[in-house]
């Protein structure tokens, strides 16, 4: 491994691969540019448990044993929102497996990542075909034996509209397209469902695992009944009802989990610019994937059984 000069100053680490002072024990850094996507395992003071900021995010990771070595499935996690959040969690140290429907597209996918310094793999796993979750299932139980994280990133949205409501919303409630309905629950609800409930024993053998579900504000049944909310006319009836589920999931598993140290959540990632959110949207995926990566990397004290943005909660 090629490693970079680092020196001591202020009682700090400036490490000349990152162009940042690094210091321990703290979430602070004395920088005023730090790379985002450089390959930090690549750093002597990251492999010794200092800090490094990831620009672009606004959040401080600590990098130390806490995170390091722990093992995340994220499913559809080859572009977009996926591909951002397996890269945010593989510069903290963990190992990203990255859930796809194509294998080829999943390689050149990891190859970005460990371009970038983070330790990744490829699994096929397609959320609505239950008969792939037993590869998924064996792959991790011989090569991790546990599972840390599962961020169950994979969805779809068939309808058509913009999803902050800026274009004529696409609702069709009054004469639904039951073809739609049963193929947009059947990824975004039923197969999720049926994945995490599979992967659960792996799961109950890491030390604390963590379950993040990405929801959407659309899921929110207080927001989307209140005419003055902002995305009141931003309705995509098969869409925002398989994410209403979807939150009903995260509260029912949460207090059926209560008792042990798994966390589960939902995540809303914001408008993100991303092949499902379009050009227009107001959030590049570094900040779409916030939410994710925070609720994955939760500490023992952190929260369970709720819908979250940017650390603020949701209503339901």
């Amino acid at each position: 491994m090629r490693l970079f000069a680092c020196e001591t100053a202020n009682g700090g680490i400036i490490c000349h691969r990152h162009r940042a002072t690094l210091m321990p024990h703290s979430n602070q850094i004395s920088t005023r540019s730090v790379n985002h996507g450089v390959s930090a395992p690549e750093c002597w003071a990251w492999r010794n448990g200092w800090v490094l900021q990831i620009a672009g995010l606004g959040l401080s990771f600590p990098m130390n044993e806490n995170q390091k070595d722990k093992i995340a499935l994220i499913t559809g996690g080859n572009r977009g929102l996926g591909l951002q959040t397996a890269g945010d969690l593989g510069r903290l140290g963990i190992i990203a497996v990255l859930g796809v429907r194509d294998p080829e597209k999943g390689a050149s996918a990891v190859k970005q990542l460990e371009s970038e310094g983070c330790r990744a793999e490829v699994v096929r796993l397609d959320v609505s075909d239950p008969a792939t979750f037993a590869g998924a299932y064996a792959h991790l139980e011989s090569r991790h034996g546990k599972l840390d994280i599962l961020v169950n990133n994979a969805g779809i949205r068939q309808e058509g509209g913009r999803l902050n409501g800026e274009a004529p919303n696409s609702n069709q409630t009054e004469s639904p397209a039951i073809k739609i309905l049963r193929e947009t629950f059947e990824t975004n609800f039923f197969g999720t469902v049926a994945l995490t409930e599979r992967l659960l024993p792996l799961i109950r053998k890491a030390p604390a695992g963590r379950i993040v579900n990405l929801s959407s504000i659309l899921g929110s049944l207080t927001l989307q009944s209140d005419p003055s909310s902002n995305i009141y006319d931003s309705k995509a009836f098969a869409y925002d009802a398989s994410k209403t589920a979807l939150n009903a999931f995260t509260v029912n598993l949460a207090y059926e989990l209560r008792g042990t140290p798994i966390k589960v959540n939902s995540a809303h990632p914001g408008w993100v610019r991303t092949d499902m959110g379009g050009e227009g949207a107001d959030l590049d995926v570094s900040e779409g994937a916030k939410t994710s990566v925070w609720l994955a990397t939760l500490p023992a004290d952190g929260p369970t059984g709720g819908y979250f943005h940017l650390q603020k909660r949701l209503p339901w």
